[in-house]
């Protein structure tokens, strides 16, 4: 298969329109190379049998150090990966994602997450009152982002009137943001969260942060650096994909009157439908970087060793030779095998959170209101400038 006379630009043009790009890399490109917005070249990966085999090859390393050296060669910064919040298990490789992961495992049970329901539930009428006084809304501002803002941040104990300054940290990184920028708010949400942390340590309560400042396993326990990356991937993948899930899974079935009817006429589809979003229009855009410790053999290419590789989850799930009619939303559609979640060791620890929150905010919404309409053109969407990210900026819409 004949690799793209250019690498592919992830620029912002690139973000309004990733689904036509990424169809016409499967076809062209499979596996082609690419450059990121701050200038790194990576190699990017668009078909499912390809993405699924090297979410779980050991043969791609995540090892933070190693990246930070390999970043510095490849755009003469390593400022991304510099910070302590960097420093967590997505860019771990084992033994050490294993024994952090496990560490997480006994605080983060399925038992905390399903205790969750009736507070979530609860959010979710609070927002939906203020929705229905105002008729008309940005759906993103007032209920997909302070609805699981509000679950992390109770469940990592933080206090909710600093939600506004954590989505602010970050959304700078896992945006396009300028390096300066990047590392000033990196430092200001790993200073934040030191001084959280030894609060915690000095005062514990009833909240997953001070479970894992004093969680351990055969007397071993999270290093203060561990903890503040921890803290910050819980909270930005706690929020950052729900958002984006909510937000994308409403948007398809508002474009789509009979899947949209079909969900109303029986809500017993809602988990199905879930899976469905996750499928078509996931929160991730590619999955968070790895590097090869070897050439690897990938369809007709070989990627170099030393060489970033970025496997596109959107890419991933809409390949026709994976799901029938990838492009058409259906939420009867059979469940599993989708990669928005990742897949291998790294699969996302906080998949059944988000999808609890997801059936319950967009189940609520439905249930609430027997109208909700674009407000505008869907043409007028735009999605946010994020590599990593799929979401969009707004979501205006009028309900009754």
């Amino acid at each position: 298969m004949p690799l793209l006379d250019e690498p592919v630009q992830l620029d912002f043009d690139f973000a309004q329109d990733r689904h036509r790009l990424y169809e016409r890399l499967r076809i062209e490109a499979p596996v082609c190379q690419a450059v990121l917005p701050r200038g790194l070249s990576a190699w990017l990966v668009t078909r499912y049998a390809d993405a699924k085999a090297l979410l779980a090859d050991p043969r791609l390393s995540k090892d933070n150090k190693r990246v930070r050296e390999l970043f510095q060669e490849s755009s003469g910064n390593q400022t991304a990966f510099a910070s302590s919040i960097a420093a967590h298990m997505l860019n771990m490789d084992p033994p050490d994602h294993t024994r952090l992961r496990k560490l997480v495992n006994k605080a983060f049970t399925a038992r905390t997450v399903s205790r969750l329901r009736p507070r979530i539930e609860q959010i979710a009428d609070e927002l939906l009152d203020s929705i229905a006084a105002a008729g008309g809304v940005d759906l993103l501002e007032a209920y997909a982002f302070p609805l699981p803002i509000t679950v992390i941040c109770e469940l990592l104990g933080v206090a909710v009137e600093d939600r506004d300054k954590f989505r602010t940290w970050s959304n700078t990184v896992v945006s396009a943001a300028s390096p300066e920028q990047l590392q000033e708010h990196s430092a200001a949400l790993a200073g934040y969260l030191a001084e959280l942390i030894a609060s915690k340590r000095a005062h514990p309560t009833d909240d997953l942060l001070s479970d894992l400042v004093h969680v351990s396993d055969a007397g071993d326990q999270l290093s203060e650096i561990e903890l503040i990356s921890m803290a910050f991937l819980l909270l930005v993948a706690g929020h950052e994909t729900t958002v984006n899930l909510i937000g994308n899974g409403m948007r398809a079935l508002l474009e789509r009157p009979d899947q949209l009817a079909a969900l109303r006429a029986d809500p017993s589809l809602l988990p199905n439908a879930v899976e469905e979003f996750l499928r078509f229009d996931g929160p991730v855009n590619v999955a968070t970087l790895r590097f090869t410790t070897e050439p690897v053999p990938v369809g007709d290419a070989v990627i170099p060793a030393n060489r970033f590789v970025m496997v596109s989850l959107l890419g991933a799930n809409r390949d026709g030779e994976k799901f029938e009619d990838p492009h058409k939303l259906d939420i009867t559609r059979p469940t599993g095998g989708h990669l928005a979640f990742g897949h291998g060791i790294h699969y996302c620890v906080g998949a059944p959170l988000a999808r609890l929150e997801a059936e319950i905010a967009i189940g609520k919404l439905l249930a609430r209101f027997g109208t909700i309409e674009l407000d505008g053109a869907p043409g007028g969407l735009r999605w946010r400038d994020s590599t990593l990210m799929n979401g969009l900026e707004t979501l205006p819409v009028r309900v009754a």
